[in-house]
C-alpha cells in the first residue's frame, strides 16, 4: 500500500529523478551537437588549408637534368678527298656532348638554361663550351605567350626548322618568339637579330657569329582539324644574309613559304610537305653581288602500322637544282655562267632524318659552290619484337635532280640498318650501319675514286637522368 501511495504522489521521489534525468539529456544533447559542430568545422578548415597548401606546392618546381650522349664511329668512305690530302679515306673517332639542364616553372614562368660541351675524345683544344639554351617563357591565361633568348626552333617534322639533335652541337638561335596556343590552332611568330658584338660605332656587318644569317623573321599557323585525324601548318620565313667586308657589304634578304599536312585515318599515316624558295643569294660571302633564287621542294611520305611491333613506310624527296650545273674532269677547270639560284637549301633543318643516314648530301657539299639538287626514293619497316627494342632496315635510291654533261643522275643505292634499346630508365643504347654503292656520278661529285663502295657504322650510348626534383 505504501508502494502505491509512493508512485501515485505528484511530487513523488521518482518524479523528480525523471525531471533531472530529462534535463540532463537535453543538455548532453546540446552539447554533443556543439561538439560535433566544432569538429566538422575544424575538419573542413583542415582540409581546406591542405588543399591551399597542395595548390601552393604545384605554383613552383625546380629540376635538374644531365644528359651524355656519346657516339663512335667508323667511316670508310663518302666524304670528299683534295688532291694535297696523302690519307686514306677512312677513319674512326668517338665524340662526344655533356649537357646540363636547370629548369623553372610557375604558374605562368618558366625559365630554362642548359650548358652544353661538345666535341671529339682527345681533340685539340678540348671542344666546345656554350649555352645550348638560356631563355624565359611567360604566358597568359588566355593562350599568348611570349619566349626570349637562346632557343631550339623546332616545328612540324623538322625538315625547315629543327634542332639537329644528331649533330653533337645541335642548333639553336637567339630570339624573341611570341604566340598563341588555342583551341587547336597554334600562332608563332619569331624575330632574330644577330651582331658580333656591342660596337658604339662600326656599323652592323655581321659574319663569322654563332648564327649564318644577320636577321630572321618567321610566322607560323599550326591547325588541329576537330573530330579528324588531320593536321595541317603554314611556315613563311624571311632571312637577312649579309656579304662583303667591313668596308662595303650588303644584306641580301630571301624568303621561304610553304605547308605540312599529316593524316592518320587508323593505322595509316600520311604526310606531305612543299616550300618554295625565292629572294636573293649572294655569290660568295666577300663579295656584294647577287643572283636571284627560284626554287623549291616537295616530300610525301606513307607509313601503315600492321601491328604493335611492325610498321612499313616508303616515300619520295625531290629538292630542285641548278640546271647549269657542271662537273669538270679532274684536272680540268669548268666555268659556267649562272643566271639564278634553283638549288634548294635545308639551311635550319634536322637533315639527317632526311636524304640519306650517311648524309652525303646537304650536310657534306657537292663540287664547286652550286648543287644539282636530290631524289630520294625510300621504303624500309620498323620492328619491335619485345619491350623497349626496336630494329629498322631501309633502302635509298638516290639520285640529282637535274641533268648532268656525260654522267648519269643515279648517285648511288644506300642500305641502313639501325636497332636501338632501352637499358633502363635513363639509358638508351643505339648502333647502326649504312652501305652505299655509288656511281661514276658520285665519285665526280666527291672527288674521290673511293667513293663507290662506302661503308659507315656506329655505336651510341645517350644518357639522361632527373637528378633533381622540387616542388613547393
Amino acid at each position: 500500500m505504501m508502494i502505491v501511495l509512493f508512485f501515485s504522489q505528484k511530487n513523488s521521489f521518482f518524479s523528480y529523478i525523471c525531471n533531472k534525468l530529462s534535463v540532463m539529456k537535453y543538455q548532453t544533447v546540446r552539447i554533443l551537437l556543439a561538439v560535433s559542430l566544432l569538429t566538422i568545422a575544424q575538419a573542413i578548415w583542415a582540409q581546406e588549408v591542405k588543399e591551399d597548401v597542395k595548390e601552393e606546392e604545384k605554383t613552383n618546381q625546380l629540376t635538374v637534368d644531365v644528359n651524355l650522349m656519346s657516339r663512335g664511329e667508323a667511316r670508310d668512305g663518302g666524304f670528299p678527298i683534295t688532291t694535297e690530302q696523302k690519307v686514306e679515306d677512312h677513319s674512326a673517332f668517338i665524340s662526344n656532348r655533356v649537357r646540363l639542364l636547370v629548369g623553372y616553372e610557375s604558374n605562368n614562368l618558366a625559365v630554362k638554361v642548359t650548358a652544353q660541351h661538345s666535341g671529339v675524345w682527345g681533340a685539340e683544344g678540348g671542344g666546345k663550351f656554350n649555352v645550348y639554351e638560356a631563355w624565359a617563357h611567360l604566358k597568359a591565361n588566355n593562350g599568348l605567350f611570349a619566349r626570349i633568348g637562346r632557343q631550339e626552333l623546332v616545328y612540324d617534322d623538322e625538315r625547315i626548322l629543327g634542332n639537329n639533335d644528331w649533330a653533337m652541337a645541335a642548333l639553336y638561335h637567339d630570339a624573341l618568339k611570341v604566340g598563341y596556343e588555342n583551341h587547336g590552332h597554334k600562332l608563332h611568330a619569331v624575330v632574330a637579330y644577330n651582331q658580333n658584338s656591342k660596337n658604339v660605332n662600326g656599323g652592323t656587318f655581321y659574319q663569322n657569329g654563332s648564327q649564318i644569317y644577320k636577321t630572321m623573321q618567321t610566322v607560323w599557323y599550326h591547325y588541329d582539324v576537330p573530330k579528324l585525324p588531320l593536321s595541317a601548318s603554314l611556315l613563311f620565313m624571311n632571312i637577312g644574309m649579309q656579304s662583303g667586308t667591313e668596308e662595303e657589304y650588303a644584306t641580301n634578304f630571301q624568303q621561304l613559304i610553304g605547308g605540312y599536312v599529316n593524316y592518320k585515318p587508323g593505322n595509316l599515316t600520311l604526310e606531305a610537305a612543299y616550300y618554295h624558295q625565292m629572294g636573293k643569294a649572294s655569290l660568295d660571302y666577300t663579295t656584294t653581288g647577287t643572283l636571284p633564287i627560284n626554287a623549291w621542294m616537295a616530300a610525301g611520305k606513307a607509313s601503315y602500322q600492321f601491328n604493335k611491333q611492325l610498321t612499313a613506310y616508303a616515300g619520295y624527296d625531290y629538292l630542285s637544282g641548278d640546271k647549269e650545273f657542271v662537273v669538270p674532269k679532274q684536272g680540268t677547270i669548268g666555268l659556267t655562267k649562272h643566271s639564278k639560284m634553283s638549288a634548294f637549301t635545308t639551311t635550319f633543318g634536322s637533315t639527317h632524318k632526311f636524304y640519306g643516314a650517311m648524309d652525303f648530301f646537304y650536310v657534306s657539299a657537292y663540287f664547286g659552290t652550286f648543287s644539282p639538287g636530290l631524289q630520294n626514293i625510300f621504303g624500309g619497316a620498323t620492328y619491335k619484337p619485345v619491350k623497349g627494342l626496336s630494329l629498322d632496315a631501309s633502302y635509298h635510291y638516290l639520285a640529282t635532280s637535274t641533268a648532268l654533261n656525260e654522267l648519269s643522275k643515279t648517285l648511288g643505292h644506300e642500305i641502313e640498318l639501325r636497332a636501338s634499346y632501352q637499358l633502363m630508365k635513363d639509358a638508351r643504347i643505339s648502333l647502326g650501319f649504312s652501305y652505299m654503292k655509288g656511281t661514276d656520278t658520285m665519285e665526280e661529285l666527291k672527288r674521290s675514286s673511293e667513293n663507290k663502295k662506302l661503308q659507315w657504322g656506329w655505336l651510341m650510348l645517350n644518357v639522361s637522368p632527373r637528378v633533381f626534383y622540387s616542388k613547393w
